[in-house]
């Protein structure tokens, strides 16, 4: 028997999921080229949606427009990201350096640092109140198909979602900054004796991954209807979950896991409160570090 409800919160998820998708695509290619996580993440999805909140007060150009704009103010703030809290870390080249244990507890904390002053800064500037999206930009328009509505916000993060995957998978396995990415998360060293500039494609991938954290905010801000400056803790938490779920350094893995969660997440409510789906993350993973040490998609089994 067709269950509208089901249908309608399996779909639910999976737009959540994809959300979360493009946050755990940005923790994994910075995790893959510094082996280090990058818990800022979630203040360049935050900063996307004030930038794109700006963008509709001051200039009110179109979606398209707005979504162009902020994935470049995303890639300027993966840039000064990068310049501020990561490599002031990377001054020694050698592979002891590159490795040491020390230096990924500093650039850790150098991000988590980053993410609280970020956070502090927007919220001295706009307030600690939620921000308001104006009427017009709000995707919230019913579309009926049978028995299920849906929101035109659904079909946004649907479609921007395919598009950016599709592109960052041209982007990894066709162009030469993509190749590039790919040795450098294989093997640094290696990569730089090759003639590869690995500062130049370190930059390049918090570019990548940040447009990716600021196009989710935006469209997430349009959606919801309102912004406020500690919105990307919890997406960031959830991304993060799907990265090690997904293997730490496997981008498919990553997007699977992302929309399991999703779905999960939206499923749950079915037969429980609304607030127990957020524990479903956390519950996936305890699993996995339990179960599988090194991910769904890593390696093998290994004891905890």
């Amino acid at each position: 028997m067709f269950d509208a409800f089901f249908v309608q919160q399996l779909v639910n998820g999976l737009s959540i999921g994809l959300v979360y998708a493009l946050m755990a695509i940005g923790f994994t290619l910075i995790f893959g080229v510094l082996n280090v996580v990058n818990f800022a993440h979630g203040e360049v999805y935050m900063i996307g949606a004030y930038a794109g909140l700006l963008l509709i007060t001051s200039l009110a150009p179109p979606l398209f427009a707005v979504i162009l704009l902020v994935l470049a103010v995303g890639a300027f703030t993966g840039l000064a990201l990068e310049r501020v809290a990561f490599r002031p870390f990377r001054r020694f080249r050698d592979e002891a350096s590159l490795k040491s244990k020390a230096m990924r507890e500093a650039t850790l904390l150098s991000s988590l640092a980053m993410s609280i002053v970020v956070r502090e800064v927007v919220e001295k500037i706009f307030g600690s109140n939620m921000q308001i999206i104006p009427q017009e930009y709000l995707l919230i328009q019913p579309i009926e198909i049978g028995p299920i509505s849906f929101a035109s916000g659904q079909f946004l993060i649907f479609g921007l979602s395919l598009v950016m995957l599709l592109a960052l998978q041209y982007l990894l396995r066709r162009t030469h900054v993509g190749r590039a990415i790919r040795a450098v998360a294989n093997n640094p060293m290696g990569a730089l004796y090759v003639g590869i500039n690995t500062e130049q494609t370190i930059v390049a991938t918090f570019m990548i991954g940040s447009m990716l954290g600021a196009a989710a905010g935006v469209v997430v801000g349009l959606y919801q209807g309102a912004i406020f400056p500690a919105m990307g803790f919890v997406p960031g938490i959830k991304a993060f979950v799907a990265m090690v779920m997904g293997g730490l350094s496997s981008i498919t893995g990553a997007v699977v896991c992302a929309l399991i969660l999703g779905v999960a997440e939206a499923l749950t409510t079915n037969y429980f409160a609304q607030g127990w789906g957020d524990l479903v993350a956390y519950l996936f993973l305890v699993v996995t570090l339990v179960f599988f040490p090194t991910g769904i998609f890593g390696g093998g089994r290994e004891r905890v």
